[in-house]
């Protein structure tokens, strides 16, 4: 169990860390939760008051987008993260989720069947 534990984190450690969204709107924080990787917002061109006001869920549309895990539920298949989620608070909608190393690049897509939307985020 412990050298699996230790195997994950070595094959993750290319991606955890801050990366700065395509646009340079935002910045995300990849980190290791279990065996699954998650990223949440740390900064916000806009500053840290914005709020999460295009959340389908009218009781969550009140809290603030720092700090809120917009990945969740990447694992590591191959070269690849696959079989998480990325919420995207510009329109509220969560998407289907893998991304991939790229050189020092992080290539994040989004996709809904075969439509998708592939981002490149660079490491801050």
């Amino acid at each position: 169990m412990f050298l699996a534990l230790v195997s994950a984190a070595a094959y993750s450690q290319g991606v955890i860390g801050k990366w700065i969204t395509d646009g340079g709107s935002s910045q995300v924080e990849i980190y290791q939760s279990g065996d699954k990787l998650k990223g949440k917002i740390v900064w916000l061109r806009s500053g840290d008051g914005k709020l999460d006001d295009k959340n389908p869920d009218e009781k969550l549309r009140n809290r603030k987008l720092m700090g809120i895990d917009i990945l969740t539920g990447l694992t590591k298949k191959g070269d690849r993260y696959e079989g998480g989620r990325i919420y995207n608070p510009k329109n509220g909608k969560t998407y289907k989720c893998s991304m991939w190393m790229d050189g020092d690049k992080l290539k994040v897509r989004g996709y809904i069947g075969v439509f998708y939307e592939t981002q490149t985020w660079i490491r801050k």
